[in-house]
């Protein structure tokens, strides 16, 4: 059973930078997709960047251009850098893994937090 941790999370001024991380306590390399998700109070879970084994990335609009997402295999950590950060991606972030063989992989969130 792998488990991800993410960290990274504060609170941070509107225009500034976070880089989040998502440890896997086992190899990452199991994983086709992994990916970033967040929900905000009183708001659905979205998907904000994806990332396959391949190294493809997709991202949702209101995140492109400002948000990337890398994984490193060697280390078993995906990271989400983001920068230009806006008050409406205040929200929790989770991490997301979806291996080969099925199934769904969740962080339990951290929070990120954008002053106006």
């Amino acid at each position: 059973q792998v488990q991800l941790v993410e960290s990274g999370g504060g609170l941070v001024q509107a225009g500034g930078s976070l880089r989040l991380s998502c440890a896997a306590s086992g190899s990452i390399s199991r994983f086709d997709v992994m990916g970033w998700y967040r929900q905000a109070t009183g708001k659905q879970r979205e998907s904000v960047a994806t990332i396959t084994s391949r190294g493809s990335t997709n991202y949702a609009d209101s995140v492109k251009g400002r948000f990337t997402i890398s994984r490193d295999n060697a280390k078993n950590t995906v990271y989400l850098l983001m920068n230009s950060l806006k008050a409406e991606d205040t929200a929790v972030y989770y991490c997301h893994g979806r291996p080969y063989y099925g199934g769904d992989y969740w962080g339990q969130g951290t929070q990120v937090t954008v002053s106006s």
